[in-house]
């Protein structure tokens, strides 16, 4: 099986080099044949890794491929760790970046770049496998870091924008913030551990707990505290918590397909799924997950308050990605890890089908995103008008849909927990799935139905997507639909993650929720009578009353609360923020370090400076060279004198 796993990674590479170096020699056709048809093949590899770890049961696979590096006694290598958790892993990531890869074919059909979009999105493939893979800390930075710089790439694809020059300079930098805890994190993982293997710091774990350090003389900190926190950071950064989210909606400025891609499968599930392959360690200090439980719940409320007043189609969705990743986050905090990641599967594929679909939107609209510009396209999108639908009731978490069994078993399982801070997590999410439901319709009314809002030429040409669009979509919608029904037992209540994560007895909230279990349709039931679901219901009616009854509302709402509006327009200040002081500062420091450092400094003392002084020199020495023998001659003479009366002595 190392041959298949091998595989599985390296063909979205290959696909990714060819399509990359070779682009302009193979044309369009041949970079798209050959990057759609390597993550064809990392996903046909990850159905057989499926079938041969979880159907099959075969034992975990924990091997070295290669060591890179020996250094002092420590051993840093490359290695893949394939159980039940890489195998789902594995399986969501290849399948949705296969559907981004046909959708793209359609979407980016007339854009110059047509081929280094191909190359990058393969190797963004390529860079979440390894890191969902790695068997260690190494190999886990090295798929954190490629992840972030293919983001880069991608967000800031339209390069003559500076919009997304900005935006990708603000994800990278926002990231770095982000990574540096984390790599701090993985530093204390070395230092008191004395390895970079998962296994072994997983069985080592218990008897550091109770290990101290002192970061500030004379205070003591808990080595397990500090480790998983900074650890937290990096997660922080890559899956966009409070207050390192800010990059995330200003990622729409990439291309749709990366939006999707970003967004469901890459990059922002990276910090869930690094935070539950680590529970052996999160479990081991309550602080630690008080403080990824808090995070999360602002993050799931506060985030979606912001996607109520957003106008660009794919803004809304996004705001929706940085509060379900809070619903996950909370999630990890109360040790429901199982519940976590549930989400992130389902949410895997009815975001991507979200975001796919508004897509289909922008194209049909000739790249109009406001949808106040929008309206009554339902006749004119029947297919993406019932995929839009789809995504959406599984966004809300609707009795059925895939995102009801994760997100209500999230609620339960907070709703159950002990540790601080689980009270208020509980009220930010019932809250929370108020506001999802709202923004959510509000966006689908505004969009589908209504008033038809958009210019005449627009209007008369309105039809419905092309099918490399379409099919991708229809593909995302059955998952989006039913994997919810199949998954519930097993994940939640079964044994599926037995052996990849560890749940203390006093913490394990599931255990107790799986008491009541009863079956899919026992939880469905219960979930309807409980106030989650009004909540929901309440949502969607409010928007169908302001958008479509009484559409003169929403006007009068925000001139009233103008104050509260102009709040949410700005981010909470966060931008305000970042760029007032972090951004400013950086720049401060970077002009004081150029003008301090490098002119005076480097250029005025040490270069010009020397060159100065070698110059003063030779001006002096210059007037010795007088031509005469006599006082050569009479030079080498002292000269030899002194050498002698320092010499003879010793």
């Amino acid at each position: 099986m190392k041959l298949v796993y091998l595989g599985v990674v390296l063909a979205p590479l290959i696909g990714s080099i060819i399509a990359g170096v070779f682009g302009k020699v193979i044309g369009r056709s041949g970079a798209h044949w050959a990057a759609t048809l390597g993550v064809a093949i990392s996903f046909v590899l990850s159905l057989i890794t499926f079938n041969h770890v979880v159907l099959g049961g075969a034992p975990v696979f924990d091997e070295t491929i290669y060591t890179w590096m020996v250094s002092d006694g420590f051993s840093f290598e490359v290695g893949f760790l394939v159980d039940n958790l890489t195998a789902m892993m594995m399986l969501v990531v290849t399948f949705v970046s296969l559907m981004v890869h046909i959708y793209t074919i359609g979407y980016m059909h007339d854009d110059p770049g047509y081929q280094r979009f191909f190359s990058y999105i393969s190797l963004f493939t390529f860079s979440m496998l390894m890191l969902v893979m790695a068997n260690n800390f190494l190999q886990l930075f090295f798929g954190w870091e490629a992840v972030g710089l293919v983001s880069y790439l991608l967000i800031g694809f339209w390069y003559k924008k500076e919009t997304a020059i900005f935006a990708n300079m603000k994800a990278f930098l926002v990231n770095r913030v982000g990574d540096f805890g984390f790599l701090l994190g993985i530093a204390a993982v070395l230092m008191y551990f004395g390895s970079l293997n998962y296994a072994e710091v997983f069985a080592d774990a218990p008897s550091v707990a109770n290990l101290t350090m002192e970061i500030i003389p004379g205070v003591e900190w808990n080595v397990m505290t500090v480790t998983c926190i900074l650890l937290f950071i990096g997660a922080m950064g890559k899956s966009a918590q409070v207050p390192l989210h800010v990059w995330l909606p200003d990622s729409m400025e990439g291309p749709t397909p990366i939006s999707a891609l970003i967004h469901a499968a890459t990059m922002v599930t990276a910090g869930i799924f690094m935070v539950a392959r680590m529970s052996p360690m999160y479990e081991l200090s309550v602080t630690a997950l008080s403080v990824v439980l808090v995070i999360g719940a602002i993050t799931a409320l506060f985030m979606g308050f912001l996607g109520i007043i957003q106008n660009d189609i794919k803004r809304v969705v996004a705001y929706s990605t940085l509060s379900q990743l809070g619903y996950m986050t909370v999630a990890l905090g109360a040790s429901a890890y199982a519940a976590g990641l549930f989400h992130l599967m389902t949410h895997a594929f009815f975001k991507a089908l979200l975001f796919l679909a508004a897509g289909s939107v922008i194209i049909a609209m000739h790249h109009e995103q406001d949808i106040r510009k929008m309206g009554g396209l339902k006749k004119y999108m029947p297919i993406t008008y019932w995929c839009m639908m789809i995504g959406s009731l599984a966004l809300i978490g609707f009795p059925g849909f895939s995102g009801f069994f994760s997100k209500d078993a999230i609620i339960e399982g907070v709703h159950a927990s002990q540790i601080p801070g689980a009270s208020f997590a509980y009220v930010c999410l019932v809250l929370g799935v108020f506001v999802t439901a709202f923004y959510s319709f509000r966006m689908f009314f505004l969009v589908f139905h209504g008033k038809e809002r958009m210019d005449k030429h627009t209007k008369e040409h309105l039809h419905e997507s092309p099918k490399v669009v379409t099919i991708p979509l229809i593909l995302l919608a059955i998952p989006s639909i039913f994997i919810g029904l199949f998954a519930i037992g097993p994940l939640l209540f079964g044994d599926f993650f037995a052996k990849e994560i560890f749940v203390l007895p006093e913490h394990d909230v599931l255990a107790k929720i799986g008491e009541s279990y009863t079956g899919v349709l026992g939880f469905m039931l219960h979930g309807m009578m409980t106030l989650p679901f009004w909540m929901a219901l309440g949502g969607v009616l409010s928007a169908w009353f302001l958008y479509l009854k009484r559409p003169d509302l929403p006007a009068q709402i925000k001139q009233r609360f103008q104050f509260i509006y102009n709040i949410l327009d700005k981010n909470y200040g966060f931008d305000i923020f970042n760029n007032a002081f972090f951004a400013a500062g950086s720049r401060g420091l970077g002009r004081l370090l150029w003008r301090k450092g490098d002119e005076k400094g480097i250029d005025g003392f040490m270069v010009n400076g020397s060159a100065r002084a070698i110059g003063w020199i030779s001006v002096r020495v210059r007037n010795l060279q007088t031509g005469y023998l006599y006082h050569y001659a009479f030079a080498m003479i002292v000269g030899l004198m002194l050498l002698l009366s320092w010499y003879l002595p010793w």
